[in-house]
């Protein structure tokens, strides 16, 4: 007896009303890509190791899916480190190379690539899937597609303010309204570290407040407790973290905390362009909020981070984020390389909408008309037809066997087709069409033009 058939955990198939809706919201944030200047690459679905390991911290790395080297790739492999299961030393032998963890390194790879090729600040989306070995769960899956929008080569704020606002038009496009962009800022969760005496322990500190929304802070504080921090530095750390929202307020609590911290003010000045720039400008349809808990636990980030959450009444994660990285080209031998960029999550989007119920009415089956088959002299003339709706842009379909009327009208129905038509003899005969509403019932019998007309 043959297994059942199925898929892996944390993939999925999608039928066609899925599709139909998935496209359109990536047509919608496809469109503001464009509007926002920004032009479609495409890179590999798998990169080198090396490309992508070491740049997403610890966490990251193990969530990364390797490949293993083609054909016999236990061959050279050294005996004792199988027996003695070194698993570090073993990974690196039988695999060179990954599935793409996320966009965001594969386009730093390409910039460098192709340095010589591009204008800066040198602007560009890409909706592409990314895989990550990560425990599935609602909204988290390990195969997923990003829609990602990037500039690289230039350190304007003003990058920053146009992802906002291009957050902002994605989401009013999307008639999604009250979601809230949360901001933070690297430097700020520096200068956190310094007044905290914790400076050493800042990848532990990003990774700990990543976790805030999944586990609490409560969790999060006794994870660092057991990284070794004193119950002096959690208690700060929870203290100005508890002052996250009102974006003034706090901005002047931390500028006196942080009077002796200059890459925590320059943090500050940061945030208080931007908001004071959003905040003349005005948003259509999203909140902007500061959180001092937001810390985006990927290593390569560097200044102001984001992320989108959606409105109060939809209990889910994050549904897009980005920041700013000013050092993640240098990782390829390319310098003085500022980017930033901002990823949709397509999938909890969907998720939200649907749940929201804000996705525009869609049918299974486009198509328009059914020719019925009522043999192979029928078919043919019904074919010449079929072809002149087609290129009026009208979707048009011939069943293709000759079976009963009952069956070839039944399948009509269950594919939402709303009208048929009948080819017998005597409308071959007459070189005429009997055209069938399938909601109503009434037939019609029409000449070629007229049923062009009809049905354009």
């Amino acid at each position: 007896m043959s297994n059942k058939p199925g898929i892996p955990k944390g993939t999925r198939d999608f039928d066609s009303i899925q599709l139909y809706k998935r496209n359109y919201i990536i047509e919608i944030i496809k469109d503001s890509f464009f509007r926002f200047g920004f032009n479609p690459i495409e890179t590999p679905s798998f990169e080198r190791s090396s490309t992508l390991l070491g740049k997403y911290g610890d966490e990251g790395d193990r969530l990364i899916f390797k490949i293993l080297k083609s054909g016999d790739f236990l061959k050279g492999l050294d005996k004792d480190e199988i027996i003695n299961n070194n698993s570090s030393k073993i990974g690196s032998k039988i695999s060179d190379k990954a599935l793409r963890y996320d966009l965001t390194v594969p386009f730093a790879r390409y910039v460098v690539q192709n340095q010589n090729n591009i204008t800066l600040p040198y602007k560009r989306f890409q909706i592409q899937p990314v895989w990550r070995a990560d425990r599935p769960q609602r909204g988290r899956f390990r195969e997923f597609l990003q829609c990602d929008a990037d500039v690289i080569g230039s350190k304007s704020l003003f990058q920053e303010i146009e992802f906002i606002q291009l957050f902002d038009t994605v989401f009013n496009s999307l008639g999604l309204r009250g979601a809230t962009i949360k901001l933070n800022s690297r430097k700020i969760l520096i200068g956190l570290s310094e007044i905290s005496d914790c400076k050493d322990k800042f990848k532990d500190l990003t990774i700990a407040l990543d976790k805030i929304d999944k586990i609490g802070m409560k969790a999060v504080n006794e994870e660092l407790k057991s990284k070794g921090f004193s119950d002096k530095s959690v208690g700060i750390i929870t203290d100005l973290i508890s002052f996250s929202g009102d974006f003034k307020k706090s901005m002047k609590l931390l500028r006196m905390t942080f009077e002796n911290s200059t890459t925590g003010l320059e943090g500050i000045s940061d945030l208080e362009f931007i908001f004071s720039s959003i905040e003349n400008l005005g948003l259509k349809s999203c909140n902007l909020s500061f959180d001092l808990g937001l810390a985006r636990g990927i290593d390569y980030y560097t200044g102001v981070i984001f992320e989108v959450s959606a409105p109060e009444t939809v209990t889910i994660g994050s549904i897009a984020g980005g920041g700013r990285y000013d050092n993640l080209t240098e990782r390829f031998g390319l310098s003085n390389m500022s980017g930033i960029g901002v990823s949709f999550g397509l999938d909890r989007i969907y998720m939200v909408l649907d749940e929201l119920d804000l996705f525009p009415n869609v049918n299974s089956n486009l198509v328009k008309v059914l020719f019925l088959n009522f043999g192979n002299k029928n078919s043919l003339f019904a074919l010449e037809a079929i072809n002149k709706l087609r290129d009026s842009n009208v979707y048009a379909e011939l069943y293709p066997d000759n079976l009963s009327l009952k069956k070839q009208l039944s399948y009509a129905n269950k594919n939402k087709i709303p009208f048929v038509v009948f080819i017998g003899d005597d409308e071959l005969k007459a070189k005429k069409f009997n055209l069938k509403d399938m909601n109503s019932g009434s037939q019609e019998l029409l000449t070629i033009t007229q049923l062009l007309n009809k049905l354009s």
